[in-house]
């Protein structure tokens, strides 16, 4: 990770590159793409498609992947991402960091919101205070406690003033972070949309309701035109982007979909651009259209998470129960015969794709599917559990056709092994981040996809204090791992530890490892396929003649 400005300067350097495919350099009206010398539509507009309405565009409320990609459109925090993930300027030009390397002073650049105010290190320290303010019930409010941020955690758990945050305004243009002690990968944190900034009179003026089109005041590349819930988020070019003129894309539009094959039939007739692959159907639609399917790996991980709180079915508090559900899960059926989109069975949470991550051994990962379990059928038995008292619960997921089948195939799997019936249950997305949210659950279905690429992006959901350690399970040694591994120069020592705790008393089951498994138009161009965190941008795309 980048730790001081002079190694920020020389990746911008070595980016330009390969950023110069993504970030175009030139208008909408230019014949002809200035690096790839593609013949440029006539439109310029890009539709695609989202499996359900999205809760909230604010930037210091906003949790979800597809919620995160129409939050980097309408705003820019202070760094951005390339098209291979590294980090580059957004509003900040650059920063510097202190000798103790627990002060970053960011330098921004002199650029405009929506509305023509200026966009100031003011506008900054608002938005982190208000991430961080209890008032506000930010679910990422964790987030920014684990950015080591000064005074963060008081102010989260203590009830510290929020303006005692460790954020300065030196001036209009220079943002000063003070930081508890150091963190290598702090730059990499501030290109996560909660550390956006929001415009603080729209804010209060409107309240709840700032973020729908008539009342939105943004500073990113487009500004919401409209809005509907369970249908539609259309996204048009803001000209007061500080980059606009190098903006190629005039219109994005998200169209909620929930039925998956029917996205597909409506990608084939040419009304989306780009949408999700359904579940075991890549080779097929590989082999039909090569140029327009794609799988690479993503740095995310798909899971089930037992409830280990108060709430949470008393089977569940004994390991051995844990550990046979987790063992009798075939991963490769799941990937190879359900999903086929060259996914990665998971026994690890983290997945290898993490930078400088080593992905370690763990004891169950070495042994045949057929040892797993006669072993899960074993430590069943041993809780108690059989023909006489068969174990049962609740399975939740979020809709989607690929969850329910992945949800069914487990259950049939638990069923035929263990003799265990696995109730399943689905929620849409809204209500059921809130079921997970309030412990309501018995098993529920998790995934996680890194915020920035390190392992503690994943491994700090399985602290005490994580927001999103949803089935509440409670080691003290993690904490002390993962709070360690923050200023160690060996932080993989800890990670490792961690994945051995983790498979020792099973607090979620690991299933797989994400791809991206797309169907993208041949027209639609710059999309950033070898970025892992798919960090996208809709600035950075262009649609070429065909």
């Amino acid at each position: 990770m980048i730790d001081n400005n002079n190694n920020f300067k020389k990746i911008m350097m070595a980016s330009a590159v390969s950023a110069a495919l993504a970030l175009t350099s030139t208008t909408a009206f230019s014949a002809k793409h200035p690096v790839t010398g593609d013949e440029l539509a006539a439109d310029q507009s890009y539709t695609y498609r989202l499996l359900d309405g999205i809760p909230t565009i604010d930037p210091q409320l906003v949790e979800g992947v597809e919620s995160s990609v129409v939050v980097r459109d309408l705003f820019e925090g202070l760094l951005n991402q390339d098209d291979l993930g590294n980090n580059i300027p957004g509003v900040a030009k650059s920063y510097d960091l202190s000798d103790d390397k627990k002060t970053y002073t960011f330098h921004l650049r002199k650029s405009n919101w929506s509305n023509g105010d200026p966009v100031t290190a003011n506008d900054f320290v608002y938005a982190w205070r208000r991430a961080v303010d209890p008032a506000t019930a930010s679910p990422y409010s964790w987030y920014m406690e684990m950015m080591a941020i000064k005074n963060g955690a008081a102010i989260i758990k203590e009830g510290m003033d929020p303006k005692e945050l460790g954020v300065k305004a030196v001036d209009d243009y220079t943002f000063e972070v003070t930081l508890d002690a150091p963190l290598p990968y702090f730059p990499g944190m501030v290109t996560h949309t909660t550390t956006f900034p929001s415009h603080q009179a729209t804010v209060e003026k409107f309240g709840k309701d700032w973020t729908r089109p008539e009342n939105i005041v943004g500073n990113g590349a487009y500004v919401l035109t409209e809005w509907t819930l369970k249908e539609k988020n259309v996204r048009e070019r803001n000209t007061k982007y500080w980059n606009n003129d190098k903006t190629i894309l005039d219109k994005v539009t998200a169209l909620v979909i929930n039925d998956e094959n029917q996205a597909l039939i409506r990608f084939k007739a040419g009304d989306i651009d780009k949408t999700e692959i359904p579940a075991g159907q890549y080779p097929s639609m590989k082999k039909s259209n090569p140029t327009e399917a794609f799988s690479f790996p993503r740095l995310c991980n798909y899971y089930y998470t037992f409830n280990l709180s108060d709430s949470g079915p008393e089977a569940f508090k004994d390991v051995r129960v844990r550990k046979a559900l987790s063992y009798a899960l075939d991963r490769n059926v799941i990937v190879k015969n359900v999903l086929k989109g060259g996914q990665f069975p998971a026994y690890t949470f983290t997945p290898a794709a993490t930078a400088g991550f080593t992905v370690p051994e763990v004891p169950y990962a070495a042994w045949t599917q057929k040892e797993r379990d006669a072993k899960a059928k074993e430590l069943l038995a041993q809780a108690g559990y059989g023909k006489d008292k068969p174990l049962k619960f609740d399975m939740l997921y979020n809709t989607d056709e690929a969850h329910k089948k992945v949800a069914t195939v487990i259950s049939q799997m638990w069923k035929q092994k263990l003799g265990v019936n696995a109730v399943l249950a689905n929620q849409e997305w809204k209500t059921f981040l809130e079921t997970r949210k309030k412990q309501n659950f018995e098993l529920a279905r998790g995934a996680w996809c890194g915020d920035y690429n390190e392992a503690s992006t994943f491994l700090d959901l399985m602290t005490t204090q994580a927001g999103y350690n949803h089935g509440k399970w409670v080691n003290t040694e993690v904490d002390t791992l993962m709070s360690d591994a923050k200023t160690s120069e060996t932080p993989n020592k800890n990670y490792t530890r961690v994945e051995q705790l983790m498979a020792d008393e099973m607090p979620v089951i690991p299933v797989y490892h994400y791809t991206g498994i797309y169907m993208i138009k041949d027209t639609l161009k710059g999309w950033p396929i070898k970025n892992v965190q798919q960090t996208i941008y809709s600035r950075t795309f262009y649609k070429a003649a065909k």
